[in-house]
């Protein structure tokens, strides 16, 4: 694992997650949390969010695979593994990100809450916000390597 340059704002995205983690956690075990939050109580809907979940969680295990020894946090320059194709990375330009929206949607599916429904949207945010960032960084350091491997895979899912 390698640790890579960090941009100044990231600093933000603690505090958003350790709310959204809070309100996982109390709709979990009953703690206390914003009265009314609730949007819908429908069990079928609930367990399709959990499967879907499970499935987030399958495809980040599975890029974390993909990554082999190269996995890296932040922008690492110079990585002698170069530029990672295989594996989930052979559907996905970014299937972390993927895999997390996944997960974000599907807890919305099972807690219901107009508070997560607006998670969801600043997630994708915050996500697209940083593989811009990533996009930028990887085309100054793989150049043509990257910018094929874009024309073949899309950045959210599927290849072209």
């Amino acid at each position: 694992m390698e640790f890579g340059k960090k941009d100044k704002k990231d600093f933000l995205i603690p505090p958003f997650l350790i709310f959204y983690f809070y309100l996982i956690i109390a709709n979990t075990f009953n703690l206390p949390t914003i009265p009314g939050q609730v949007l819908f109580d429908i069990q079928l809907i609930s367990w399709i969010g959990v499967i879907t979940c499970f499935m987030g969680i399958i495809l980040i295990i599975w890029a974390l695979i993909s990554f082999k020894k190269s996995f890296r946090i932040g922008l690492a320059e110079k990585a002698s593994d170069g530029l990672i194709t295989t594996g989930a990375f052979a559907i996905s330009r970014n299937p972390i990100y993927v895999a997390f929206a996944i997960m974000v949607i599907s807890q919305f599916l099972v807690f219901s809450s107009w508070i997560l429904l607006i998670y969801i949207f600043m997630f994708i945010l915050l996500f697209r916000c940083q593989i811009m960032k990533e996009e930028v960084f990887l085309k100054e350091q793989y150049g043509d390597e990257y910018i094929n491997y874009c024309n073949q895979v899309r950045r959210w899912i599927g290849r072209r």
